[in-house]
């Protein structure tokens, strides 16, 4: 007959790998970047954005809304907290930048080499990695 005197408990901590912390936030800092300069780039009307809307057949007036919408998503997506909101951010830009993209496709505007399909699809792409790294914390 054997009597337990003594119990040993470990607890395990979920820790997440340096190299992935680093990886989710370089990607998600970098997209936060390029959706907050499109952003404000929209609102400024600055660049070429005034004839690409226009050239999609888009009214003026959508680049505010497009706007304040990315400006806000790009400081949702790096300020600690709120997971619920960071995937709605997520699935707005997702469903923004395959829009952009297909806009452009449906009407024969595809710019230099196709940069106007393949740059807001490199932007879809980056968003689906931030959002597939993202760590336990920003998780519902």
């Amino acid at each position: 007959m054997s009597t337990m005197i003594g119990t040993e408990t470990t607890a395990t901590v979920q820790i997440q790998p340096r190299g992935k912390m680093i990886a989710y936030w370089s990607v998600t800092l970098l997209l936060a970047a390029a959706v907050m300069m499109s952003g404000i780039g929209q609102l400024m009307q600055y660049g070429g954005n005034v004839e690409l809307v226009t050239n999609l057949g888009y009214p003026l007036y959508i680049m505010t809304i497009l706007g304040i919408w990315k400006v806000l998503g790009a400081i949702a997506l790096v300020v600690p907290g709120f997971p619920r909101l960071k995937e709605w951010v997520h699935a707005g830009i997702f469903f923004l930048m395959t829009g952009a993209a297909l806009s452009h496709v449906f009407a024969n505007d595809y710019g230099n080499y196709g940069s106007y399909i393949i740059l807001p699809l490199s932007y879809a792409a980056l968003n689906i990695a931030s959002w597939a790294m993202r760590p336990k914390s920003r998780k519902l």
